[in-house]
């Protein structure tokens, strides 16, 4: 179920929203948004649904065993293995069996569950936090809530348990809590809807057809698109995601904070994504060593992180390039010398330098294929001969160029959207805020209903 679906938002969020708080009392609240999500997860994926019962089920077990302490080195390691097995069999058992069909092995195809990469993050999140120490969920319902919550259920942001637990045993609902839920959520909608989905058309056409077609302002075009697409489109559903949580009680974690203004490599992954950077690096790139054991070691781990978060988006070599891609240039910035550092990291070039390292990168990110990007890439530097493919053919209209200058200053650090941080004292500011945040949700639903169905790009991670 999308969001940004009339299904959604006319219906099922109403009924959710009116029934929770008709409960009273923590368990029934809980119980109730346990029912909720799995209901939810069904809509979308019918019987898949009992892969996820079955995950909660297993980690709610395990989690108990690891707590009791005999052996919880090896049921700790029963859990990750049991996860992970879930994944690579429904993620990538397909890819792993392509690759070996020249031994005669046929490939397998199987249903890749939307959402399992963030629910099974979160899973593992559980074991792990248990075993250093957190007490897990006595009820296998407070455990199903944790891994299975529907504001984050699809797309994230990924929430670790030692930062959720405390909520989802006791929180607190209030007006002004609700309030800015609905604030935030309209305001992801608005980013999802009003922006990312606009500027979805010429990425389709640039990256559907041809490559070699393309004249080079078409290929740049189609990529910066892309580059604000992908984060109005991500951003906007954790945004979404963060309202509906905050609606019900919840804190959940800041998932992007302007990831386009950063001056290196290092802080665009500080600002993208923030929950998954944040997942590699406390139960991953920390346990390996992190950067404690001199350079050979932290490069090392820097790639194994980098070529696993690749591989994390995606069962394809373009996304293992993608992640090898990031993690070059963390290594290629780790190695300048000082005084070339403060350079090319200083406020301008720095933030035009990484700008366009990560467009390039996003070119491996969206491209069927490396064939297809290596394409891309030679229309983008001009490369082609003969280019059919023009800016009007690509479908650069006036709401689209309007629709990318607005995403290019709105994702510049300062020109947020001040409408959330008008002074709260005086009532008529209180009224134009609300106009406003009225008005960002009927455009948004009138896109809605006159356009077609939008997933959420996250969606098939």
């Amino acid at each position: 179920m999308n969001f940004a679906s009339v299904t959604f938002l006319f219906y099922f969020l109403p009924i959710f929203i009116g029934l929770y708080f008709c409960f009273p009392g923590r368990r029934t609240k809980n119980l109730f948004l346990l029912i909720a999500s799995l209901f939810f997860y069904a809509w979308g994926e019918g019987y898949y649904l009992a892969i996820l019962i079955a995950s909660v089920a297993v980690n709610h077990i395990i989690a108990q065993k690891i707590s009791q302490g005999a052996g919880r080195k090896t049921w700790l390691t029963v859990g990750i293995m049991a996860n992970l097995l879930l994944l690579i069999c429904l993620k990538y058992g397909g890819f792993i069996t392509q690759q070996l069909g020249v031994l005669g092995i046929p490939e397998l195809v199987t249903h890749l569950p939307m959402g399992i990469s963030f629910f099974t993050f979160q899973a593992m999140s559980l074991l792990v936090d248990v075993y250093r120490g957190q007490k897990p969920m006595k009820s296998i319902v407070n455990t199903g809530v944790y891994i299975t919550m529907f504001p984050q259920l699809m797309a994230g942001p990924i929430v670790r348990f030692n930062e959720i637990k405390d909520q989802i045993l006791a929180r607190t609902e209030s007006v002004d809590r609700f309030a800015d839920g609905v604030r935030i959520f309209i305001l992801g909608l608005a980013q999802k809807v009003l922006i990312a989905d606009v500027l979805s058309g010429p990425v389709v056409i640039a990256f559907g057809g041809d490559p070699e077609t393309l004249s080079t302002s078409a290929a740049w075009i189609g990529i910066i698109c892309f580059s604000f697409q992908i984060y109005y489109d991500f951003a906007g559903y954790s945004n979404m995601a963060i309202g509906l949580g905050r609606m019900l009680g919840f804190e959940l974690p800041q998932n992007f904070n302007y990831p386009y203004c950063a001056r290196s490599f290092q802080e665009f992954w500080r600002r993208w994504h923030m929950t998954l950077s944040r997942w590699f690096r406390d139960y991953l790139y920390i346990p390996l060593g992190g950067s404690r054991a001199g350079s050979r070691k932290t490069f090392r781990n820097l790639l194994i992180v980098f070529i696993l978060c690749g591989f994390w988006h995606g069962a394809a070599w373009t996304f293992l390039l993608w992640g090898l891609w990031h993690g070059a240039f963390l290594i290629f910035e780790r190695l300048l010398p000082q005084k070339f550092s403060t350079v090319l990291h200083g406020p301008i070039l720095g933030t035009i330098y990484t700008f366009f390292g990560v467009v390039f990168g996003w070119v491996l990110f969206r491209a069927e294929s490396f064939g297809h990007a290596t394409a891309y890439w030679k229309a983008m530097i001009g490369l082609n001969v003969e280019s059919s493919v023009n800016l009007a053919q690509l479908g650069f209209l006036p709401l689209v160029q309007y629709t990318l200058i607005g995403a290019f200053l709105l994702s510049w650090q300062g020109w947020e959207i001040r409408i959330a941080r008008l002074p709260t004292e005086r009532i008529s500011l209180q009224m134009l805020k609300w106009a406003l945040l009225g008005l960002l949700l009927l455009l948004s639903m009138l896109y809605i209903a006159g356009n077609t169905h939008q997933p959420f790009i996250y969606f098939r991670f």
